[in-house]
């Protein structure tokens, strides 16, 4: 176990394990922080330490916060962290994949999910002490943000924002430009494929 400071909070950590957050995930943050007015139901998709529901919920007083990741450890860690951090009334913390355990409507979504290729492993050698499936995906990557945008369609509210992190910077799409979104991520991929060949 370990500790390091997220958005100006303190958090535990459990390295190699559950990955560690960094500084880059605050935009997400302020992305997500900048569209939350009032009361709304927000959801942390692959939580990990749960650093960004824990920002989100410290800056967003009267937001809901569902936090989900598969990873029983992560699970655990973020529990810890917000139960440590007195946020046990706003933020509830769920294993389960992706949106699932949230209930609808979802006014924002906010994910920093795995989004390199697993082959590419190799070229991210700062990233080797972090648990590989925080990182890494089969084929092209992007399936698990794919599958994200799948499900965002049907629990995102009308007027919902879904916040992704690609490449340290923040993607987002209202629920109408979901599709718009998806293509833009086939693009990428296609572009990467076509570097690499």
């Amino acid at each position: 176990m370990g500790t390091t400071t997220f958005n100006g909070l303190i958090l535990e950590t459990a390295p190699g394990e559950v990955m560690t957050p960094r500084a880059t995930s605050e935009r997400l943050v302020a992305a997500a922080c900048a569209r939350i007015v009032g009361p709304a139901r927000i959801a942390d998709v692959g939580t990990g330490s749960g650093a960004l529901a824990i920002a989100i919920a410290h800056c967003s007083p009267d937001a809901e916060v569902w936090a989900t990741d598969i990873d029983e450890g992560a699970v655990a860690l973020a529990r810890a962290n917000v139960v440590r951090l007195g946020l046990a009334d706003r933020i509830f913390v769920r294993l389960g994949d992706l949106i699932e355990p949230v209930p609808a409507p979802i006014d924002v979504i906010v994910a920093n999910l795995p989004y390199l290729a697993a082959s590419d492993a190799a070229d991210y050698p700062d990233l080797g002490a972090e648990p590989f499936d925080a990182i890494f995906s089969g084929g092209d990557g992007l399936d698990p943000y794919r599958r994200l945008l799948t499900a965002a369609s049907t629990k995102l509210a009308p007027d919902g924002t879904l916040l992704l992190q690609l490449h340290g910077e923040v993607v987002g799409a209202n629920r109408p430009q979901l599709p718009a979104l998806s293509a833009s991520l086939r693009a990428r991929a296609q572009a990467s494929a076509r570097l690499a060949a």
